[in-house]
């Protein structure tokens, strides 16, 4: 059986979106967390295997199946995996979602193994802002050491210590912070982040939420199921509920504010900025599934003066949807829905064939028929498919702009109402590989990595009972 390195040890925090890759080089997926078993006294926790994120779900790999850390990514032993969708048991721990910010007590060396805690810190409280597992006798890997913060503030002291020098894990923690968790997962897109939340707990849940910013939230809640979405606005104190809102597009705080009581919703509109609630009010007066309660009021509105330079730069804005940056819609004034009088559209691709000097009301479409706000779905859906379109303008009874209906938008009603939770809750994924082949699940078995029979038949066992 191989020896491992002292470097062996890894920081769990480096680990948080790394590539997993079989042997032949192949991506399966990206790692997710660590799950950990934690044991009874100073014991510290064993490692059963990582979360990995498989298209956009996650599957367990046991730890065994884990030969190491290569060049930024976690490197397998076998493409035999099971492809069920991971479930956290009652025992199992998150490292990083749930390990991380925790408030734990530094122990005096008379009461634990080490004693690697400065003598001036014992019988602190500290934070914890990291995890580092190492292989152990027998072929397991363990979780040994902690990194924590002296202080409240991200300025404190910093200092790794012995699993067996603090105490307070076994304990349930209210208001535990995600400042940690969240920085292990900054770079991770909202679809991802909204995995990642949608399989917490609850408690785990309301806390990230609470940690987020207004506008990464509103990412996130846009890509949740509805009964999620409802639920963590839920957790926020009125207020920050408003703002999360604004910072959605209208279009989806209507969705949201649809599934609230009458009397919830209007007292949250009214805690809004008054422009940002008119346009979300306009919208909850239409039909869900007609153009009108489809379409968003912010689409990018540009004068017939305005030039070709000025329209690409606003379609390179980041927080744009590529759905609305395909295009700009060229309007009399007022610019803000409901606009003046509607002129036409000018797609991106047309925009690059232009000279930048060039006025958008020279190169704009005027023969694309427009959709009316009652216009129904199995309409807009046609409407698109003829014209090959991923926007259509909405236009009211006077000739303005009221909106516009995307792509994304249609999905979101042609698809079944539970798809995201079913996206998020399938219970098997068949991941292909880089050449298209698709990857066969385990048969029957296990294949003992380099982390020694031990560790792999433990955590094997693990994901396949």
């Amino acid at each position: 059986m191989p020896t491992r390195p002292a470097q062996s040890r890894v920081f769990c925090r480096r680990l948080a979106g790394l590539l997993v890759l079989d042997p032949n080089g192949d991506q399966v997926g990206r790692v997710q967390d660590v799950i950990v078993a934690l044991r009874l006294g100073h014991e510290p926790p064993r490692v059963l295997g990582l979360a990995v994120e498989v298209q956009r779900r996650p599957i367990f790999v046991p730890i065994g199946r884990v030969t190491g850390v290569e060049s930024g990514a976690v490197v397998l032993s076998s493409a035999r995996l099971s492809w069920r969708r991971f479930q956290q048991r009652p025992n199992e721990t998150r490292v990083l979602g749930e390990l991380l910010d925790r408030r734990v007590r530094l122990l005096p060396a008379g009461e634990s193994g080490q004693g690697t805690a400065r003598p001036e810190a014992v019988g602190e409280e500290v934070t914890v802002v990291d995890a580092a597992i190492e292989p152990a006798r027998g072929g397991d890997w363990v979780l040994e050491q902690v990194a924590v913060r002296r202080g409240r503030g991200r300025r404190g002291e910093v200092r790794t210590v012995s699993w067996d020098d603090v105490s307070g894990f076994s304990l349930l923690e209210e208001g535990q912070g995600a400042a940690n968790l969240l920085a292990a997962f900054e770079k991770l897109r909202p679809v991802d982040l909204a995995g990642l939340l949608h399989d917490l707990s609850d408690k785990r849940r309301a806390e990230v939420a609470a940690a987020l910013d207004d506008e990464r939230l509103a990412d996130v809640l846009e890509e949740l199921p509805e009964d999620e979405q409802v639920e963590l606005l839920g957790g926020l104190a009125e207020e920050r509920a408003a703002d999360v809102l604004e910072a959605m597009g209208p279009d989806d705080a209507a969705d949201l504010l649809g599934e609230l009581p009458a009397e919830d919703a209007e007292r949250l509109l009214r805690l809004m900025e008054p422009d940002e609630a008119a346009g979300v009010r306009r919208l909850l007066l239409y039909a869900d599934d007609t153009a009108g309660g489809m379409m968003t009021s912010e689409p990018v509105v540009l004068a017939p003066n305005a030039t070709v330079a000025e329209a690409l730069a606003r379609i390179r804005e980041p927080e744009l949807s590529p759905a609305l940056a395909a295009q700009v819609y060229v309007v009399r004034p007022p610019y803000e829905t409901p606009t003046g009088r509607y002129l036409g559209l000018a797609h991106f691709q047309r925009l690059l064939r232009e000279p930048p000097s060039t006025l958008v009301g020279g190169v704009i479409e005027v023969d694309i028929a427009s959709l009316r706000p009652e216009t129904s779905l199995a309409e807009v859906t046609r409407h698109l498919a003829s014209y090959n379109l991923v926007a259509a303008p909405v236009l009211d009874g006077s000739g303005r702009l009221v909106g516009v209906v995307t792509i994304d938008d249609v999905l979101d009603h042609v698809l079944p109402a539970d798809w995201r939770e079913r996206q998020l809750d399938a219970d098997h994924v068949e991941p292909e590989t880089a050449a298209g082949a698709r990857t066969p699940p385990a048969a029957g078995g296990t294949e003992p990595g380099a982390l020694g029979e031990v560790g792999a038949s433990r955590a094997a066992g693990r994901s396949e009972s």
